[in-house]
């Protein structure tokens, strides 16, 4: 029998998270990450709970000899904005990533399932938002079934040189 266990990230996760940080964005977008700026960036948010927080999605399954191992099946990243709008913060979910072997078997669902009821159980928590490659129809159709809606909001940006961090 296996379930899934959503835990906090460790340090020790850096290196597995940067891993499939680095694969989500070729697998969605087709755009290859610098490795270190990537560790880097990881490194920074799993140390300072102020600039994210991350959640790992352990599969867990007990061996013929009733032992239980866990593998890491999935992360997600949790950022948070303030709105003035509203007097409380969005709870941003970002840098999803579910390992091919544990796709479609509730990963990601277990995962959101975790943040929502920890937003829910937060007074400043107004809500949850993610942004979604235009073009990843199937991702789209997972946060629809989690009853996320087109916000109705495109984004812009303007991105600075990677010499001034």
């Amino acid at each position: 029998m296996t379930h899934l266990r959503i835990r906090d990230a460790a340090p020790a996760d850096c290196d597995l998270i940067a891993q499939w940080m680095i694969a989500m964005a070729w697998e969605t977008e087709h755009k290859r990450l610098d490795p270190p700026t990537v560790h880097a960036g990881v490194a920074a948010g799993l140390a300072d709970p102020a600039k994210a927080r991350y959640f790992v999605a352990m599969r867990e399954a007990e061996t013929a000899g009733r032992e239980t191992i866990a593998v890491p099946a999935g992360t997600l990243m949790l950022t948070r904005e303030w709105s003035d709008w509203r007097n409380g913060e969005w709870w941003w979910i970002q840098s999803v990533y579910v390992a091919a072997e544990h796709r479609r078997q509730g990963v990601y669902d277990a995962l959101h399932s975790h943040v929502a009821a920890l937003a829910q159980a937060t007074p400043d928590a107004i809500g949850l938002r993610l942004y979604v490659e235009r073009g990843n129809a199937a991702a789209q159709r997972t946060y629809s079934g989690q009853g996320m809606i087109d916000a109705g909001y495109d984004i812009f940006e303007q991105e600075f040189a990677a010499t001034r961090r």
